[in-house]
C-alpha cells in the first residue's frame, strides 16, 4: 500500500472558496501568500523583489499586517499584486495548475501515473473552506480518496454547538475520514491559542466519540514569534499535543508536516535540537509526518540524501511505525514530480528493512484510516 498522507484538492481560488464572504477568504489567502517562503519577483523584469507591498514585514501572522495592494490569483499557478505601479508575483503552486483550481481527477491522474495507491485530502483555509467540496472529491473516487473534514476554528469558542453539530456532519454523513486542526487560526480572529482549555472541552469531547484521527497543523504564528528560539516554539507545540493526548489516549494525532525541518536547515543538514526530539509525545498514538520536500526542495536537489541523518534518527527516536510520507501535491510539484516525491522517500528510508520502510510509506496511514495493508 503506498498512501500519500498529505495532498490537496481546491476549487478555482479566483471565487469565494466556499466562504460567505469573499473578502474574508481574501483576507485568508494574502496572508498565507504574503509568509509563505517561495520567491517574489517583479513581474517587467523579473527582478528578485519581496513581501513588502503585500504586507507589513513586522506586522506578524495578522491581518491587520495586509496592504490594499490588489492582490489577485492571476493562473498558473501565480499570485500577483501592485505596489508603486509595479506588479509582482509570486508562485505558489506549479504553473500547470492553470486556472487556480485542482480537482481530484487531477490528483488520480498524478497518482496512477506515480503508483501512489491512496492520497489523504488535507485542508487550509487559503484554499477554501466547506466541507461538501472534499466529500464530493472523495465519493469521486471510493477507495483512492479520503479526505478530512474540517470546522473553522475560530467559530468553535463562540459557536460550539454549530461547531459540534459540523464535525458530526462531516464524519458521519458525508462520510469524511478524519479531522484537520489549525491552531493557528485562532489568534487572527483574536483568540488565545490554548486550543487546551475548557471552552474547547465539549468539541474535543465530541472528537473522542466519533474516534476520528485528528491531524493537527503547526502554529506558525508561534513560531514567526520575533526574537524566538525556533526549537523551543516547536517543542512547545509538541508538549501542547502530548497534553491533549493525556486527556483523549484513544485517539490517534497526527503532526501534519513534521517538525517545521525548514527552521533547522545548517549548512548541508538539518540539525534538530535535542530538546525537539525530547519533547515529541512518548505516545504509539502519536504519528509524525515526512513532508522534506515541499520544505526542502528549493535548497536540496532530488533525491534529497542530505535528510538521510535525520530519517535515520527519526527511525531511532520515534520509530517506523509512527513516521508517515505526505507530499503536498500540487504546491511540491514546484519542486519535485509526484513520482520523485515517492522515489525521494523510498532512498532515503532504504536503510530500513523493507517492511519497515513500508510502514512510513503507506501501512502506517492505512492502519491509521482502517484501510487493509500490502
Amino acid at each position: 500500500m503506498i498512501y500519500d498522507g498529505h495532498a490537496y484538492c481546491f476549487p478555482d481560488l479566483r471565487g469565494a472558496a466556499g466562504f460567505d464572504d469573499p473578502d474574508q477568504f481574501r483576507k485568508h489567502l494574502q496572508l498565507g501568500i504574503a509568509r509563505h517562503f517561495q520567491p517574489v519577483w517583479r513581474a517587467s523584469d523579473r527582478t528578485p523583489a519581496d513581501n513588502t507591498g503585500l504586507a507589513d514585514d513586522d506586522g506578524g501572522w495578522s491581518f491587520d499586517a495586509l496592504k490594499d495592494a490588489q492582490f489577485r490569483p492571476a493562473g498558473h499557478g501565480r499570485f500577483e499584486w501592485t505596489a508603486d505601479g509595479e506588479t509582482y508575483v509570486k508562485q505558489y503552486m506549479p504553473p500547470s495548475v492553470a486556472d487556480m483550481s485542482y480537482s481530484a481527477e487531477a490528483l488520480v491522474a498524478e497518482m496512477d501515473y506515480a503508483g501512489v495507491d491512496v492520497a489523504l485530502l488535507h485542508r487550509t483555509p487559503y484554499l477554501g473552506i466547506g466541507n461538501s467540496f472534499i466529500a464530493d472529491c472523495c465519493r469521486r473516487f471510493p477507495g483512492r480518496l479520503q479526505g478530512l473534514a474540517h470546522v473553522e476554528e475560530w467559530l468553535i469558542r463562540p459557536q460550539t454547538d454549530d461547531s459540534i453539530g459540523k464535525l458530526r456532519r462531516a464524519i458521519e454523513t458525508q462520510g469524511l475520514h478524519g479531522v484537520q486542526f489549525l491552531p493557528d487560526h485562532l489568534p487572527l480572529y483574536g483568540q488565545s491559542e490554548d486550543w487546551n482549555d475548557d471552552d474547547f472541552t465539549p468539541y474535543w469531547d465530541a472528537l473522542a466519540d466519533l474516534r476520528a484521527p485528528l491531524f493537527i497543523t503547526p502554529s506558525y504564528s508561534s513560531l514567526a514569534t520575533p526574537g524566538g528560539a525556533p526549537a523551543d516554539a516547536v517543542a512547545g507545540q509538541l508538549r501542547m499535543i502530548d497534553r491533549w493526548m493525556n486527556r483523549y489516549p484513544g485517539v490517534p494525532v497526527i503532526l501534519t508536516h513534521g517538525l517545521s525541518w525548514r527552521l533547522f536547515v545548517e549548512d548541508n543538514r538539518l540539525n534538530i535540537p535535542d530538546a525537539v526530539y525530547d519533547a515529541i509525545p512518548d505516545n504509539p498514538s502519536f504519528h509524525l509526518q515526512l513532508l522534506f520536500a515541499i520544505f526542502l526542495g528549493g535548497i536540496w536537489s532530488y533525491p534529497m540524501t542530505e535528510i538521510r541523518p535525520t530519517m535515520e534518527t527519526l527511525a531511532e527516536r520515534v520509530g517506523p511505525e509512527r513516521l508517515i510520507w505526505g507530499t503536498d501535491i500540487p504546491m511540491v510539484m514546484r519542486f519535485y514530480t509526484y513520482k520523485q516525491n515517492l522515489a525521494h522517500i523510498q532512498t532515503c528510508a532504504n536503510f530500513l528493512p523493507p517492511d519497515q520502510a513500508a510502514l512510513i510509506t503507506g501501512n502506517n496511514m492505512a492502519r491509521i484510516m482502517g484501510l487493509p495493508q500490502s
